[in-house]
């Protein structure tokens, strides 16, 4: 099995907490809400939403996938790290294991919020991630984002 990381990092105009509450802690309802011509629905399939949860992300028909699973590794909500593993799901294909992430939110001086997402693709044998593959879903995750941003931007009471 092989291993490929890659890293992003990305100011945001939003303090820490309002970002963690609203993409990691409740992300099951906003995103969905926010994105419903992409995510049906985040059910929690397994546990209560902590460390040890299974999450199952189902997918619109205008998305390329169906479905995938999260198992959430580490959840630390006093230090806005959230460490999940794509563990199921169309997305994985037959050439990736798993996916892990690590997510966190870290205090910028100004009050706003440094992002620092890494992805680790734990393929079968001797596959190698393509770069467009690793752009593709940089661009995904940070469209999310900014999504959410935007959503916190103009509604700076919610998750305050």
């Amino acid at each position: 099995m092989g291993v490929t990381s890659i890293t992003q990092e990305f100011l945001c105009p939003i303090a820490p907490a309002r970002m963690f509450k609203a993409l990691i802690i409740d992300s099951k309802n906003l995103i969905p809400r926010l994105l419903p011509q992409f995510i049906a629905s985040v059910d929690v399939t397994q546990g209560d939403g902590e460390a040890g949860s299974i999450e199952q992300v189902n997918f619109t028909e205008a998305s390329h996938f169906r479905y995938v699973k999260h198992r959430i590794d580490e959840l630390d909500q006093d230090n806005f790290v959230c460490k999940y593993t794509m563990i199921e799901g169309d997305a994985l294909g037959d050439k990736l294991d798993s996916i892990a992430y690590e997510v966190k939110f870290e205090a910028a001086s100004d009050g706003s919020s440094i992002c620092k997402m890494t992805s680790k693709y734990n393929t079968i044998g001797e596959f190698e991630v393509k770069e467009e593959e690793i752009i593709s879903e940089k661009n995904s995750a940070m469209g999310i984002y900014k999504v959410v941003e935007a959503y916190l931007l103009e509604n700076p009471h919610v998750y305050s």
